[in-house]
C-alpha cells in the first residue's frame, strides 16, 4: 500500500465522516456530532463541580472518623485526578469545534473519564467503592457522541477490564488495598463476594451500553423521519431534495398541459470541500447561505434576472432550480434560453462572497420537453450537462441540448 493510501485509510478510521468532497449529509453529521461533543463537555463541567462539592462534604464527614493525617493522603490522588479532568476538559472546550469530528479524540476523552473513575475506585475501597456507577454515565456519553453503536460497547468492555484489574488485582495481592470508613476491610479478600459483585457490575455496564445504544438508534431514526417529512433545508432555508422531486413532477405535468417550456438547472459548487478545509465549516455554512439567498433572488452582478419557481438544496454543495417560461408558440426548442439561465446561475454563485472569498460552480441545464418528457428524464439530462461542465474545469455552464450556433 502506498504512503498516500495508508494516510487516507488512517484518516478514514479516525474521523466521524470522511470524503474527498463531503456531501451535505457528511457535513451535517459532522456538525451535529460537534454540537453533541460540546454538550458532553458542558455536562462534564457540571459533573466536575458536583464531584468537587461531594468531596468537600465527604471530607467533612470523614473527619469524624479519620484524623487529618490519614484523610489527606487518601484525598491527595483523587484530587489530582479531578485536576486532570479539569485540564483535559478545558483542552476539549477550546478545541472541540475544530476537532469534534475526530472519532479518535472523542474516544480518548471518554477513556480518560473511565481512567479517572478507575483511580477513584482504587483509592476508595476497590470492590467496596461506589464510584463504579460513574462508568455508566460515560457509556451513555459514548452512545451520544461516538459515530457507531459499537463505541459504547467498546467503552463498556474497557470499563469492565479496568474495574476487573482493580478488584481482582487487590484480591490476588498484586495491588494494595486502601481501606475507607464505613466499608468492611476484609470483603475484598472474599472470592465469592468479589465474583458476585463484579459480575453484577459488569451486567450493569452491559445494560447501560444496551439501553444507551437502543435509545440513540431510536433518536437517530426519529431525526431522519422528521428530516424526511420537512420540505425546507434547515441550514439554507431553501426547499429540500424530496420536495424538489415532488415539485418537479407537478411542474412537468402542468407544463405538458399548458404548452410551456420549463428548465431544470443543477449547480455544483466547485471544490467546496477544499473551501471547507481551508476556511472552516462555519465559513462554509455562511457561504452556502449567501449562495442560497442569491439564487432565491437570482440577480447577477450585471443586473440580469431570473424568476425561479423553485430553488432547492439538492445535496451537500449542489443546488437545483425549476424555471418556467411563459407560453410560447414553439416548445420544441429552448436550448439557448436554458444555456442563458445556466450561465446566469453560474455568475450569481461566483458573485457570492463571504469575507471576500467564495467559490465558482459547474452548472447544467435541461429543458422540457426537448431534453426529457418526464421529471426523471429531465434530471438525468441536467445531470449529464452538469458532468460535462465539471469536466470542462468548473466555472462553466452547459445545456443538455445540442450546442447553440
Amino acid at each position: 500500500m502506498r504512503a498516500s493510501q495508508l494516510r487516507k485509510s488512517i484518516v478514514r478510521s479516525l474521523k466521524v465522516s470522511w470524503r474527498e468532497q463531503p456531501s451535505r449529509y457528511d457535513i451535517e453529521a459532522m456538525q451535529a456530532n460537534i454540537r453533541r461533543v460540546g454538550l458532553v463537555i458542558r455536562l462534564r463541567w457540571t459533573l466536575v463541580a458536583t464531584l468537587a462539592v461531594y468531596s468537600i462534604f465527604a471530607a467533612w464527614a470523614y473527619i469524624e472518623r479519620l484524623p487529618m493525617t490519614e484523610l489527606v493522603p487518601l484525598m491527595r490522588v483523587p484530587a489530582a485526578a479531578l485536576i486532570f479532568v479539569i485540564f483535559y476538559n478545558a483542552f476539549y472546550q477550546v478545541t472541540y469545534r475544530r476537532l469534534g469530528n475526530v472519532a479518535f479524540l472523542n474516544g480518548l476523552q471518554l477513556f480518560f473519564d473511565a481512567l479517572v473513575v478507575t483511580v477513584l475506585i482504587f483509592y476508595s475501597g476497590g470492590v467496596n467503592s461506589w464510584f463504579w456507577t460513574m462508568y455508566a454515565l460515560f457509556i451513555f456519553e459514548a452512545a451520544f457522541i461516538l459515530p457507531r453503536a459499537r463505541g459504547a460497547w467498546l467503552l463498556a468492555a474497557a470499563c469492565s477490564v479496568l474495574l476487573g484489574v482493580v478488584v481482582w488485582g487487590q484480591y490476588l495481592g498484586w495491588l494494595p488495598y486502601y481501606d475507607i470508613p464505613f466499608a468492611n476491610p476484609t470483603l475484598y479478600l472474599d472470592q465469592t463476594f468479589v465474583s458476585v459483585r463484579y459480575l453484577w457490575q459488569v451486567t450493569v455496564l452491559a445494560g447501560s451500553a444496551s439501553v444507551s445504544t437502543l435509545m440513540m438508534a431510536s433518536l437517530t431514526s426519529r431525526e431522519k423521519e422528521l428530516a424526511a417529512s420537512s420540505i425546507v433545508d434547515e441550514a439554507t432555508g431553501l426547499f429540500n431534495r424530496p420536495y424538489f422531486h415532488r415539485a418537479l413532477a407537478a411542474e412537468v405535468t402542468r407544463a405538458g398541459r399548458d404548452g410551456r417550456r420549463i428548465h431544470v438547472i443543477l449547480a455544483d459548487l466547485y471544490h467546496f470541500g477544499d473551501f471547507n478545509q481551508k476556511f472552516g465549516l462555519d465559513r462554509g455554512d455562511r457561504l452556502l447561505k449567501e449562495v442560497s439567498v442569491r439564487l432565491r433572488n437570482a440577480v447577477s452582478p450585471g443586473e440580469s434576472t431570473l424568476s425561479p419557481n423553485i430553488v432547492a438544496r439538492y445535496g451537500g454543495e449542489e443546488f437545483a432550480m425549476i424555471v418556467t417560461e411563459p407560453l410560447v408558440d414553439d416548445i420544441s426548442s429552448g436550448v439557448g434560453e436554458a444555456l442563458d439561465a445556466a450561465d446566469l446561475v453560474r455568475r450569481v454563485i461566483a458573485a457570492a462572497l463571504v469575507d471576500g472569498v467564495g467559490v465558482t460552480a459547474s452548472v447544467g441545464a435541461a429543458t422540457f420537453p426537448v431534453d426529457g418528457a418526464s421529471a426523471d428524464e429531465l434530471l438525468t439530462a441536467a445531470d449529464d450537462a452538469l458532468v460535462r461542465a465539471s469536466e470542462a474545469g468548473g466555472d462553466t455552464a452547459k445545456a443538455a441540448g445540442p450546442p447553440v450556433a
